[in-house]
């Protein structure tokens, strides 16, 4: 994730500032890459301007999480991976946090692109070593590429589905040639990807696709040092680690051990924070926020209480139907149960009136589909009337809203008015049920005590109409079976975006994944026109292209009222010891705590 990326490129990459000497006249190699125009550091930069480049090495970070773990592979299906991996994995390239997508060279020096960016060519870097000190190779990175298609979670072969295959021209360079010209952030996604070790991984008894507890070889900052299995994880700073003196890791990775210590559940972690268990906390939840976070600590400045604003995309979250589910395939019914949440007053309720209410799939974001489509909007949508809700033309998307003083009532009406449309009619029982006998009822599973105040009010409300609901919380290891597994009615489920749409749409929405276990297609969609819009976006070939598509996405999105939107927050809450420091400028995707925050002796 740090998969949350931007995808345009406009027309042509333009880098005089780094780039060189390329292979053709049209051809252009450089060791950095913005999505759109130049990067914002040069060939010769020093550091990363969100980073403390005298940043003190040392000291222990003590972070948590909740629940368990059972594996230190997190790229695969199988098993609950543990908190804190990817310190231990580099990638061809690295992001920037303080513009929108720029990749710079990290295990790969430099990357060759041709003016169709139909190929990737990157050369890698004598010096790029694997912990045991055997150096880094073309064959490791084609081998990673195929093993993650092969063997790893759906999300790879979709974000990666361009790939036509991978070819080794020289004892230090790699090259991916794609089956179609001009996916623009196709060169920049493969930079991202976390490249693997082939001589351990292929040492017989080794399979990337099983769980594993064994600490894998890796080439990044730090190694794991110790681990007590589903309780905690510990990962030491590699002081031999090859790549510290580069540009892009300046002032970064700088505890000597970082923990992630595990919780059974969020109130006895909240009380190990206060307790000096831990030493950061990102709180996401708003009462806790408003309330819990009091006492001496906090008075006499032991505790840091900050809110950082940030302009992070913030996607959607909501109630999500499992539209897999006969009860959940009339779209009808779906927009009716929307009017049973009661937003404004949960909000007032529960969270101080700290949330705003999403209502597009790319909040907070010039992507966000306002009013009525624009002509540059209908120029796409037009091609699909007929095949997409009326609405979608007429009407302008809003969830509904109350008054906040917690009588629902216009609402309810409304939602029960829909549903006799939809021949849902009340039976003896007090339960709705269709002319098949499909009755209104199903089971609202999650992981996480803390919504239950918002889940049950909600329940009530159904109840209310004629429609059962059951919430039930499952510990993390069965949640995550049971998504993987498409085994649930409705859930809360998150879906991120980045500041520019791309290939991972594919993942979230497209047909081909609603029925690949392990896709993030939860949801379970499968529209032809949602296909298009899709690749659509992929294939912009400029940022306004990109944007109004986005829009024409977000509008077909909505109108099929396939979850309830929640809320979300442009900040992050941040309450830390105050031994733990973070630089003066941070950057505005990303908190980045476990490389550029440090301990102060």
């Amino acid at each position: 994730m740090q998969l949350f990326i931007n995808l345009l490129l406009i027309l042509t990459f333009s880098f005089p500032a780094l780039a060189t000497e390329a292979t053709n006249a049209t051809d252009i190699t450089a060791s950095g890459f913005a999505i759109h125009g130049e990067p914002k550091y040069s060939a010769d930069f020093a550091h990363l301007d969100y980073v403390n480049p005298d940043a003190p090495k040392g000291g222990n970070l003590k972070l948590h999480s909740v629940g368990t773990f059972d594996s230190l592979n997190r790229y695969i299906v199988k098993g609950v991976p543990a908190e804190g991996l990817p310190l231990m994995n580099e990638s061809l390239m690295e992001q920037s946090y303080d513009e929108p997508f720029s990749m710079y060279g990290l295990i790969a020096e430099s990357m060759t692109i041709p003016e169709d960016r139909s190929w990737a060519l990157f050369t890698l870097r004598s010096e790029a070593k694997w912990h045991d000190g055997v150096p880094i190779t073309p064959e490791d990175v084609k081998w990673t590429f195929e093993t993650l298609i092969e063997k790893g979670k759906p999300f790879f072969k979709a974000y990666y589905g361009n790939v036509k295959h991978v070819e080794i021209p020289a004892p230090n360079q790699v090259k991916f040639i794609f089956d179609i010209a001009n996916n623009r952030e196709l060169p920049l996604i493969i930079g991202q990807m976390p490249i693997f070790p082939k001589h351990y991984w292929t040492q017989e008894g080794r399979d990337f696709s099983a769980t594993t507890l064994t600490p894998p070889l890796g080439s990044g900052p730090y190694e794991i040092s110790n681990i007590k299995a589903g309780s905690s994880i510990t990962y030491q700073r590699n002081e031999k680690w090859w790549g510290k003196d580069l540009p892009i890791n300046k002032g970064r990775y700088n505890f000597d051990q970082i923990t992630y210590q595990y919780y059974r559940d969020q109130n006895i972690a909240l009380e190990a924070f206060f307790a000096d268990d831990y030493d950061i906390r990102v709180e996401n939840t708003a009462k806790l926020w408003a309330t819990a976070y009091k006492g001496d600590a906090i008075e006499d400045g032991r505790i840091v209480k900050e809110t950082i604003e940030n302009e992070l995309p913030q996607g959607m979250q909501g109630f999500i139907y499992n539209i897999r589910r006969p009860v959940f395939q009339d779209v009808r019914v779906r927009q009716a149960l929307s009017y049973a949440f009661d937003f404004e007053w949960s909000n007032k309720k529960f969270a101080y009136d700290s949330y705003k209410r999403s209502r597009s799939f790319f909040s907070n974001s010039d992507m966000e589909a306002n009013g009525l489509p624009n002509d540059d909007e209908l120029e796409i949508l037009e091609s699909y009337r007929g095949r997409i809700p009326d609405a979608v033309f007429t009407d302008v998307y809003n969830p509904p809203t109350s008054d906040g003083s917690g009588s629902n009532r216009a609402n309810l009406a409304k939602a029960q008015k829909i549903l006799d449309e939809a021949g849902y009619k009340l039976g003896d029982d007090g339960i709705r049920q269709n002319a098949e006998g499909v009755k209104l009822e199903f089971e609202f599973i999650d992981n996480n005590p803390a919504f239950e105040r918002w889940v049950l009010p909600f329940i009530q409300n159904l109840k209310k109409i004629g429609v059962v609901a059951t919430l039930r919380v499952v510990d993390p290891a069965q949640y995550q079976k049971r998504m993987t597994d498409f085994d649930f009615d409705m859930t809360i489920v998150s879906i991120p975006q980045s500041s520019s749409p791309g290939n991972e749409q594919r993942e979230f929405w497209a047909s081909e994944k609603a029925n690949i276990p392990g896709s993030r297609n939860y949801i379970g969609i499968q529209d032809p026109v949602i296909d298009e819009l899709i690749e659509k976006i992929i294939m912009a070939q400029t940022r306004e292209d990109l944007v109004t598509t986005s829009k024409a996405l977000d509008r077909v999105l909505q109108h099929g009222y396939y979850l309830i939107p929640n809320w979300h927050l442009p900040a992050w809450r941040v309450a830390y010891w105050n031994h733990i420091k973070h630089p003066q400028t941070l950057p505005d995707l990303d908190l980045a705590i476990t490389s550029t925050w440090w301990s102060q002796p």
